[in-house]
């Protein structure tokens, strides 16, 4: 349902800017944003595992190099 809710929002953003209308492009990006809240990709931090967040980090200077690795390939 909250991901149905994110692509209707992105439609209207692009509605928005084909037709011109600034005020229902704001509006439209606040769809957005509410629902990458409710899905949990922005706003606080909803787990809490004390493990390092290895986010934007090359794979090569993570543990994760290894199994990269194996079942990618290596990275250059």
């Amino acid at each position: 349902m909250l991901v149905g809710t994110l692509m209707a929002a992105r439609r209207q953003v692009k509605a928005a800017l084909v037709a011109g209308d600034p005020a229902a492009l704001s509006a439209a990006r606040s769809s957005v944003n509410a629902a990458k809240i409710a899905l949990g990709e922005r706003g606080p931090v909803w787990w809490e595992d004390g493990a390092q967040d290895f986010n934007r980090h090359l794979v090569k200077d993570t543990p994760y190099r290894d199994w990269y690795e194996k079942h990618i390939g290596p990275q250059a």
